[in-house]
């Protein structure tokens, strides 16, 4: 797991990349920044992924837990992997009947 990345969420759907880029930089070198985008709608899904070069960075890019960007209060956490998703045969919804 990389500890350099973290986990943007609660974002303004009207964030982008450059948003993201002025408001982290500070903290150090930037190796990406990811805003994941609805497949269908092509809107953001309101959350980002930022690597850094060095894990200091990640580490003081922390304190951006909860500060305001465009008008919401960002939440900042180390990314974790992510088991499955929404297409992953074992999800329990499949299973699901909606015609009873």
């Amino acid at each position: 797991m990389q500890q350099n990345k973290l986990f943007v969420g609660n974002l303004p759907f009207s964030a982008n990349e450059n948003d993201l880029q002025i408001a982290f930089e500070q903290f150090g070198e930037i190796d990406e920044i990811r805003v994941i985008i609805d497949r269908e709608t092509g809107r953001s899904r309101g959350f980002a992924f930022v690597t850094f070069a060095e894990k200091d960075s990640a580490d003081s890019a922390l304190s951006m837990d909860g500060k305001e960007l465009n008008g919401r209060n960002m939440r900042v956490n180390f990314a974790t992997e992510r088991n499955g998703g929404r297409h992953n045969n074992n999800n329990q919804n499949n299973n699901r009947r909606f015609n009873q």
